[in-house]
């Protein structure tokens, strides 16, 4: 498509976003941090967090040498918390292997940790002005609308198709590279909706309106196709609100799970929603034995006194749902469990830690979060 770049750019100047934290940085470490707190979260979340972050952790080397708990504790909300380990790991790695400096060439930044193609091809643009391409969801939804691309985005061969279009309609010229960058971005966040495009609601001109093969057919909401999601499962789990004084009983999760590496409280296996559990006869024992496994069960039967049946919180996962029962338990002594993945952790204190958003809402609700902010 002749001219493209030059017309998205011009657009860009006059209906494009302006004054978003992360806009105009050419420092690479502030361009990457947004790129990857901007992947599947939404621009009003990063609005408050990315700022935030950058002031916690404001060069890779102040992040690289970070404990991850802290990382985690700053990320808590944000969700897909492989991505603030991936941070971390990042992080380390341009340090050790890049001297502290993010290279430019998209090849060397795709060796990177977390850091895939599109993401590589922003930071290269932003931060270089490299012409290197970006395939985000708003990218192709764009490109399969403009070029009238049937086929699931998800397809290898439409996949391919869209890269090469993005990297044909890249602007001649280098220094144009991130003001064309962040106008692709614009005009698919603001302009080239999935739901309400401006071409359908006809309230702007899109400057695109005569090229672009979607509109003249009237395929724009058809465009670009998308697979029918399966109905999300549902499962049920039991959570031990642990307490001993002023303290509470935290566990670390595994990486490889959901809200890897976050502290949490313990949860017994998810079970299939229809297997119902949570019901107020749920013996101590059997919690104990679902949550605890490896850790002697008469000893802590001595030493965990009442039980009580808490809330029940609804949390949805991007391809599940989740339906948690809280056990709420008074410890007689902080009892020293086998594994070292858990800890009692002072309710003041309870800031440091990273924590999934509905476990730190529970405990905010129960008055064991004052303050909020991590401490210093």
């Amino acid at each position: 498509m002749d001219n493209f770049s030059k017309k998205l750019i011009a657009w860009h100047k006059v209906s494009g976003r302006s004054g978003l934290p992360w806009q105009n940085n050419r420092d690479p470490y502030a361009v990457w941090v947004s790129e990857i707190m901007l992947q599947q979260t939404q621009v009003a979340t990063v609005l408050e967090r990315y700022p935030r972050f950058m002031k916690r952790f404001p060069t890779v080397k102040k992040l690289a040498a970070a404990d991850i708990d802290e990382i985690l504790a700053e990320w808590a909300g944000l969700g897909y918390y492989s991505r603030a380990r991936n941070l971390h790991a990042c992080a380390k790695q341009v340090m050790e292997d890049f001297s502290g400096k993010f290279p430019s060439d998209p090849l060397l930044l795709m060796q990177l940790k977390g850091v895939g193609r599109s993401t590589a091809g922003a930071i290269a643009a932003f931060a270089f002005q490299e012409k290197a391409p970006i395939l985000d969801a708003n990218v192709k939804r764009i490109l399969a609308r403009l070029f009238a691309i049937e086929g699931a985005i998800q397809e290898k061969v439409v996949n391919d198709r869209l890269w090469d279009l993005a990297t044909e309609l890249l602007p001649r010229h280098s220094q144009d590279m991130p003001a064309y960058t962040q106008a692709l971005m614009d005009f698919g966040a603001t302009w080239c909706t999935s739901r309400k495009p401006v071409c359908i609601t006809n309230e702007k001109k899109c400057p695109f309106s005569r090229d672009c093969q979607a509109n003249l057919s009237n395929q724009v909401l058809a465009l670009p196709q998308k697979v029918v999601k399966a109905k999300s499962p549902e499962f049920d789990c039991n959570m031990l609100l642990i307490r001993f004084d002023n303290t509470v009983l935290l566990q670390k999760r595994p990486t490889t799970a959901i809200w890897g590496g976050l502290w949490s409280i313990p949860e017994s296996p998810w079970k299939p929603r229809s297997a119902g559990l949570g019901k107020p006869h749920t013996a101590l024992k059997t919690l104990l034995e679902e949550a605890l496994p490896d850790e002697k069960g008469p000893v802590l039967l001595e030493s965990f006194g009442g039980l009580k049946q808490g809330q029940q919180i609804k949390h949805i996962f991007t391809h599940r749902r989740l339906w948690m029962q809280i056990w709420e338990v008074h410890s007689l002594k902080p009892v020293e469990l086998t594994s070292p993945h858990f800890k009692w952790v002072p309710l003041n204190q309870l800031g440091r830690y990273g924590l999934p958003q509905p476990i730190k809402l529970l405990l905010q609700g129960l008055s064991l979060v004052r303050g909020g902010g991590p401490k210093s």
